[in-house]
């Protein structure tokens, strides 16, 4: 990159613009309309850390819409809850029992998701659990996804 910093980009309501700042190999703007922010790598893989990288941005969706989803629920059911912490961590790992893997190595992303729930009683706890799996991004996360992509 020549170091040429670019303007940000107009959004149309109802999308979402992921844009080069110019600043950087890999530094983004990440805007929505209403809300921008920057996204980026690590100096150790050769961005300028300006902002969280592409599988950061997800686990934080994740976590972001996890904690939403067991917000609403809490309150919809009347169970006290004072605060819902999540934690997330991303990993590639080799499958080891892959039936349709053929002889090459497969790589498998993993997601762990630790959730705390401040102020919840032991017995909600497990149905609070079970609802963090329907949170709507998880559930496109663990579904059949396409994207289809073509020039503008």
């Amino acid at each position: 990159m020549s170091g040429a910093h670019f303007d940000r980009p107009s959004v149309a309501d109802g999308t979402v613009v992921v844009a080069e700042t110019g600043d950087g190999q890999f530094a983004q703007y990440v805007l929505d309309g209403r809300h921008e922010f920057a996204a980026d790598e690590p100096v150790a893989v050769g961005g300028t850390d300006t902002g969280p990288g592409p599988y950061e941005l997800l686990l934080m969706a994740l976590g972001a819409c996890t904690s939403m989803t067991l917000r609403l629920y809490a309150t919809r059911k009347q169970i006290p809850l004072e605060r819902v912490i999540v934690r997330l961590r991303h990993a590639k790992r080799y499958v080891e029992d892959c039936r349709d893997c053929g002889d090459k190595p497969v790589m498998l992303d993993h997601i762990q998701r630790e959730i705390e729930l401040i102020g919840a009683a032991e017995e909600h706890k497990p149905r609070l659990l079970e609802m963090a799996d329907k949170c709507p991004v998880h559930r496109t996360l663990t579904s059949k996804i396409v994207i289809d992509t073509r020039l503008a």
